[in-house]
């Protein structure tokens, strides 16, 4: 028996006997999954557990070095490890922007100090990031921030305001954008720092959203210090950082249009349409399906190969915005087709008549039309993908 064969073998047995038999088959389950934090709530007392069991093996971040708390598998263990979760439909056993977004970043632009400090925390879920980007003047255009950071002894004071901050009210760290010189080129007088929430100064407002739900919000900084210690690579060098850390960003969104793994899609078609011979009963709904599936599963591959050639060390580029620009085309796709198949059973809001997945079906199609639009909208991606790998003019 081949070593890796060995691996999947042992790693199998584990999830078996180990695995909270309660989340099987909550893949799908958002709810099932844990943010982590300082003070985190779970619909599911066993997803406490799940990512506890998971990050004792260094199997919250699989292929992150062990001495912060990874795995330190490479490429193929580590989807050896997917595929078996994947098989039992277990939920990821940590999700976040700590994992997806500035965890890699710190591993790439972070000193030893700054690395040893958060990364074991975000493996272990100890801590809950949300993102300091976007401003109400600076979304797309994004170099253009305002909000300032002004150096006074060994801290920096923030001031200013920042929107969008997905769960930013839940957070327990931000990674922030700040301007920290305003004389020169606007790229390059931006730094990147970590600031703690609770830092007194801090307010955050959630924002209401046609969906009913409030995961966005908005930001203020009044006098807010942060120490030297936390910027990122260098003062008024942040833009280098902040560009890695999109890359990142722009990989996960994009990776919502193409997970792989058992498909619910014909079943569900099947329940709300009809089932003729085993096959969905409307023959242009079911061509949509067949459609949809394929697509999935081609883009799936495709990213699967991205996320390899990140794993073995390499660098997001431009590659990230085709990621993002197309997966969260098909995820909108897919939303959409879902409702179309739910039929009159996807339009309710409240009340008799419908059942819950239905409900959410109505709200998590509304909250897919803002896919095209956070991360960096649709035109920006296609933007780049012209500029960087088309080689087209400006």
């Amino acid at each position: 028996m081949s070593e890796l064969e060995s691996f999947r073998e042992e790693t199998r047995a584990w999830l078996e006997a180990n695995a909270p038999t309660e989340l099987r088959g909550k893949a799908r389950d958002p709810e099932a999954v844990a943010w982590g934090g300082r003070n985190p709530e779970y619909k599911y007392p066993e997803t406490r557990a799940w990512m506890e069991m998971m990050a004792e093996r260094g199997w919250t971040a699989p292929s992150w070095p062990t001495r912060y708390g990874g795995g330190g598998l490479d490429n193929e263990h580590t989807q050896i490890l997917r595929g078996e979760i994947a098989r039992l439909e277990l939920p990821p056993p940590l999700t976040g922007f700590g994992l997806s977004m500035i965890g890699p970043t710190l591993l790439e632009h972070g000193t030893e100090e700054q690395r040893e400090e958060h990364v074991p925390k975000i493996c272990r879920g100890e801590i809950r990031w949300c993102q300091g980007y976007s401003e109400p003047n600076a979304g797309s255009d994004l170099a253009s921030l305002q909000t300032s950071a002004v150096r006074d002894g060994d801290d920096f004071v923030i001031n200013g305001q920042k929107i969008w901050t997905s769960g930013a009210n839940l957070a327990d760290w931000m990674f922030v954008l700040t301007r920290t010189d305003g004389s020169v080129k606007k790229q390059r007088g931006i730094t990147f720092m970590l600031l703690d929430m609770e830092t007194p100064g801090v307010e955050v407002r959630p924002i209401k959203l046609i969906s009913g739900a409030s995961p966005f919000c908005e930001s203020f900084f009044h006098d807010v210090r942060v120490p030297a210690r936390n910027v990122i690579g260098e003062v008024n060098g942040g833009w280098t950082v902040a560009k890695a850390l999109l890359g990142h960003e722009r990989s996960m969104i994009g990776g919502m249009g193409g997970a792989i793994g058992k498909s619910f899609l014909p079943d569900l078609a099947k329940r709300y349409v009809g089932d003729e011979g085993g096959q969905v009963a409307d023959p242009i709904l079911r061509d949509r399906v067949a459609q949809l599936e394929m697509d999935v599963l081609s883009f799936g591959m495709t990213v699967k190969r991205h996320t390899d050639s990140l794993e073995a060390g390499h660098q997001p580029g431009p590659e990230s915005s085709m990621f993002k620009y197309y997966g969260t085309e098909l995820n909108m796709r897919r939303e959409q087709l879902m409702l179309s198949l739910r039929g009159p059973q996807a339009l309710g809001w409240e009340g008799e008549g419908f059942e819950a997945d239905e409900l959410a079906q109505t709200r998590t199609w509304l909250r897919s039309r803002a896919n095209s639009i956070e991360g960096g909208t649709s035109e920006i991606q296609l933007n780049i993908v012209a500029k960087r790998v088309l080689g087209l003019p400006d």
